[in-house]
């Protein structure tokens, strides 16, 4: 079984895009996608399309996949406000007294995107498996939704929902059930994909394995939860394809697997930081992420 494993990274996920496309050129056909934050949208996205196609023709043309990926971003994320518009700290300072906190963004803008470009149907009816991770923040506990799951589209917006930042997702009306991005647990989910019999994996991630941290405003609230978010994700990050690189090797001692295979690993990830702010970006700005992701992996896979 193939499986393309696509990390978290926020906007980072628009340098993941180009990357998809490098290794899609290369003839990697997936049959199963699995994704968290930025990686589930993508991964939702390429699913939703290859199951359109598998409707309409009976096959799927993945240069077309990619291309209608990465359109998505060129078009549809441009600028701040399409993520989601920042709350008044009038509004902020009533929620917060009154216990009923729901995030700095309101991500509206970026839900009606999903509903208008992912469809349950064509997720269900398609030939690729997907998942995406989510955290339970009343547990703690992680949950790999996969599209037959009724709440599914409710999970994919969790997964995506950076924690503080944006609001959590509770699922299905139960106060129990409420889900923030999965990045606060996994954040390259490939040992679910060895799990679920993945056997050739390409897993793209959206930061290096060592970075030089630059000084920043620490009085910035926003720039405090990014360098926050950055560091955390950076070592998860690290663990998780650690654990893949050596799984080969560790094969007869890792304890609660049945699975005896070995795998075919390939992980693609950037050298240098990607510089992209949540706060202050452009069309143009994702245009150049996008390019520079197919550059590198390019490069990389040749």
């Amino acid at each position: 079984m193939k499986a393309l494993v696509l990390g978290g990274g926020s906007l980072k996920g628009a340098w993941q895009a180009g990357a998809i496309q490098a290794v899609l050129e290369k003839g990697f056909k997936p049959d199963m996608v699995y994704g968290i934050s930025a990686g589930a949208l993508n991964s939702s996205y390429i699913v939703n399309e290859a199951g359109k196609q598998y409707s309409e023709n009976g096959s799927i043309d993945w240069e077309i996949v990619n291309k209608k990926l990465i359109q998505f971003w060129i078009e549809n994320i441009t600028r701040p406000s399409d993520i989601g518009i920042l709350k008044s700290k009038w509004m902020l300072g009533i929620d917060t007294i009154l216990s009923r906190f729901d995030g700095l963004l309101d991500t509206n803008p970026l839900h009606e995107k999903l509903r208008e470009h992912i469809n349950l149907t064509h997720l269900r009816k398609s030939p690729i498996r997907l998942k995406v991770g989510a955290v339970n923040v009343n547990t703690g506990q992680m949950h790999y939704a996969d599209p037959m799951e009724e709440h599914f589209l409710d999970y994919l917006r969790a997964s995506s929902s950076l924690p503080i930042i944006m609001p959590a997702i509770q699922i299905g009306g139960d106060y129990r059930q409420v889900y923030l991005d999965g990045g606060l647990r996994e954040v390259v989910p490939i040992k679910k994909a060895i799990e679920d019999g993945a056997t050739e994996i390409y897993a793209i991630a959206t930061h290096p394995e060592k970075r030089q941290l630059e000084p920043i405003n620490y009085r910035s609230f926003f720039a405090l939860i990014e360098r926050i978010k950055d560091i955390s994700v950076n070592q998860f990050e690290n663990n998780d394809i650690s654990w893949a690189e050596n799984y080969n090797e560790n094969l007869m001692s890792i304890a609660g697997f049945t699975l005896n295979k070995k795998i075919s690993l390939k992980v693609i990830r950037p050298l240098e930081p990607v510089h992209i702010a949540l706060t202050s970006f452009t069309s143009s700005d994702i245009r150049e992420v996008i390019k520079q992701g197919y550059q590198h992996a390019y490069t990389d896979l040749r």
